[in-house]
């Protein structure tokens, strides 16, 4: 009976020795892209779509606030950031379209990337 219950001790306590104690859930870090118009555009920044695709090709979206930046919660990893938008005035319509590849999201980098982006504008005749 004693040997049982020394083997029975010696279990238990192993088992709870090598029970690790740790954090699950993925974390998340917080990442803004800022959309850098071309200077000839007076409009407003704000309702351009923003994406983000890592490398599994996972994809993040969101709009621009009237600062032209976009705010994204997101796991550490490499990422795509791109913007592909049209907006519309009285006058003309105008298509913009950046990309940047190979951008690092993690706690210990930059949590600001800028997205250069190229338009072309369009007279709308009426």
């Amino acid at each position: 009976m004693k040997k049982i219950f020394s083997l029975l001790a010696v279990c238990v306590m192993t088992m709870l020795i090598s029970c690790a104690d740790y954090e699950e859930g993925i974390k998340v870090v917080n990442f803004d892209v800022k959309l850098e118009f071309p200077s000839t555009y007076d409009g407003s920044y704000e309702g351009l779509r923003v994406e983000l695709q890592d490398a599994v090709a996972s994809t993040f979206v969101d709009s621009t606030d009237a600062e032209g930046v976009a705010h994204f919660c997101v796991p550490s990893g490499l990422y795509k950031v791109s913007s592909s938008a049209r907006k519309e005035t009285v006058d003309y319509r105008y298509f913009f379209n950046g990309t940047k590849s190979q951008v690092v999201v993690a706690v210990d980098s930059p949590n600001v990337v800028t997205l250069p982006l190229v338009m072309s504008k369009k007279r709308i005749v009426n």
